[in-house]
């Protein structure tokens, strides 16, 4: 499978659980028009990666899409700049010479990376708490 068509199988994987756009309107409490920008990761099987040219944008969620390659394995991770950072910081990726150099990436995520990721799981319902739980800008 190319990476072309794992992007298009990423981005409806996430159309699917919220939309083109991550947003929460004026309904239900909320007093203003939220939304965020989202840096979709797709990958067949698993794959994590931060880049520290996105520390710029404000309320950046990574969203990690895995499993393309098979629907029933099918995930999707969603973190903002800082908690991926974070995530890098405890399985010591911020140290390593390709952070330094703006970037890291790994095909192969541990167990542990794993369950660092596992409670930013996302599902239809909680992508509406993730934009509503974001800083202000």
């Amino acid at each position: 499978m190319d990476t072309q068509m794992i992007e298009i199988m990423g981005r409806n994987r996430l159309i699917d659980e919220i939309d083109l756009i991550a947003y929460v309107d004026l309904a239900d409490q909320v007093t203003a028009f939220l939304a965020c920008p989202i840096q979709m990761k797709a990958a067949s099987g698993r794959s994590f990666s931060i880049s520290r040219k996105h520390e710029k944008f404000a309320n950046l969620i990574y969203a990690y899409v895995w499993g393309l390659s098979a629907t029933e394995e099918a995930v999707t991770y969603a973190l903002t700049y800082q908690e991926a950072v974070a995530v890098g910081d405890a399985m010591g990726y911020t140290v390593t010479p390709s952070w330094k150099a703006g970037a890291y990436s790994t095909q192969r995520p541990s167990k542990k990376l794993v369950a660092l990721l596992e409670p930013h799981r996302m599902t239809p319902e909680s992508w509406r708490q993730k934009i509503l739980n974001l800083p202000s800008s």
